[in-house]
């Protein structure tokens, strides 16, 4: 077997790339925050375009209901630890790779360690982990860090960006005061304002808060994956037009469509506002029907 060279490895992406900006994409570091749906996905594709240091963190073992989208669970990978799994498959992929791994996830202790020397950060947290995502969007913005969100909908998805000089993620998503439920709606309805893929969800009992149970789709990671590491090569390379929040995009695959989105004043913005009531009035009737209520 022939030994591992970096040049031969990501060759193919030369055309797309010159070689310079490929032995740039080498230098850069990219912190990942969640390693399931999208963050196995994020993680492996970036890693194959060449991008050659990680900051990974999860806290959580692989489970049977993540075989339908995760990229790291197999039969053989049921129980352990996702990060663990995942620095594996980086490293089969490119074995120079340097990672550094935090298996206790994101935390307000590690926040700072986790993004140091980080040129990017790309979220990838489960949807439903809702302050510790503030905290880390915060940090990226006071350490002038581009952090983009990516989210599966449906079978499409769903991208917002922030930059130091862009709408920050609090006052786009403007959940900090707000209940939980509350919370998730809001970001959820900030991420797609859209909402191209409430038309075609059959069964809405299959999101529930409460139980942090939400559906997803292996369509929808890829696509999430495509997109969000397409922003991250046009910012680690500082070329391509970048799409910074109050504006974003969402594109479903199942609808053939693509909607550019602008929420200008964030979730503050009155459209947003009814958008977010009617989506809370939906599961207030779901939790009757369920006789929760």
């Amino acid at each position: 077997m022939s030994e591992f060279d970096y040049g031969v490895a990501f060759s193919r992406n030369l055309g797309w790339v010159t070689e310079d900006e490929q032995l740039l994409l080498r230098t850069k570091k990219v912190a990942i925050a969640g390693l399931g749906g999208v963050g196995g996905s994020h993680l492996l594709t970036l890693a194959r375009l060449g991008v050659a240091s990680f900051s990974i963190a999860d806290m959580d073992v692989f489970d049977w209901p993540n075989l339908n989208r995760q990229a790291g669970a197999f039969a053989s990978t049921m129980d352990l630890p996702k990060i663990d799994v995942m620095s594996k498959m980086l490293k089969d992929i490119n074995p120079e790779a340097s990672i550094s791994g935090f298996s206790e996830g994101v935390t307000d202790e590690n926040l700072d360690t986790f993004l140091d020397g980080v040129d990017l950060y790309v979220d990838s947290l489960d949807v439903f982990c809702m302050d510790i995502r503030r905290k880390v969007f915060a940090k990226c913005r006071e350490k002038g860090i581009p952090a983009i969100t990516a989210a599966p909908t449906g079978m499409g998805t769903a991208v917002v960006i922030f930059s130091k000089d862009s709408m920050s993620f609090d006052e786009y998503f403007d959940y900090a005061d707000d209940d939980f439920e509350t919370q998730v709606v809001k970001f959820i309805v900030g991420l797609s304002p859209a909402m191209l893929q409430k038309s075609y969800l059959v069964c809405k009992g299959t999101f529930d808060v409460s139980l942090r149970k939400a559906p997803s789709t292996p369509m929808g990671i890829d696509l999430a994956a495509g997109v969000a590491c397409t922003n991250a090569l046009k910012i680690l390379l500082g070329r391509g037009q970048v799409i910074y929040a109050p504006h974003g995009m969402h594109f479903d695959a199942y609808l053939n469509r693509l909607k550019k989105t602008w929420v200008p004043f964030g979730n503050r913005n009155p459209l947003q506002k009814l958008k977010i009531l009617f989506v809370k009035s939906i599961l207030s009737q779901q939790k009757k029907t369920d006789g929760r209520q």
